[in-house]
């Protein structure tokens, strides 16, 4: 059974950083995506960052770019998302989600922030910013 645990969240001021974990465990092949996605009230969800095992270069949203990194430890079967200059506009539920086949073009992971592309969420975790 796969399961994603995300935890991490909290409340930061502008500026600030929090860095989020996703653990996860009972994926069925060796190749898999891992992915960031956050919703805020009122709007839909979007793609922050993605990353996979075969391919070396991570995606991110030009809206973190330079600010978010993405990382995998596959020892501890976890993904990790380090937020710096956090903006009020980051505050959001923030999910994790697995593609557990995914696929490539040109050697690039085709799923990035495209949704229906992931079979597996975890339950969120909250990102507060104040300003």
């Amino acid at each position: 059974e796969v399961q994603l645990v995300e935890s991490g969240g909290g409340l930061v001021q502008a500026g600030g950083s929090l860095t989020l974990s996703c653990a996860h465990s009972g994926f069925p092949f060796d190749d898999y995506a891992v992915g960031w996605f956050r919703q805020a009230p009122g709007k839909e969800r979007e793609g922050v960052s993605c990353i996979s095992r075969s391919d070396p270069n991570p995606w991110y949203a030009d809206s973190v770019k330079g600010r978010f990194t993405i990382s995998s430890d596959n020892a501890k079967n976890t993904v990790y998302l380090q937020m710096n200059y956090l903006k009020p506009e980051d505050t959001a539920v923030y999910y994790c989600a697995a593609d557990t086949d995914p696929q490539y073009a040109s050697g690039i992971y085709y799923g990035q922030d495209r949704i229906y592309e992931y079979d597996y969420w975890g339950q969120g975790t909250q990102v507060t910013v104040s300003s």
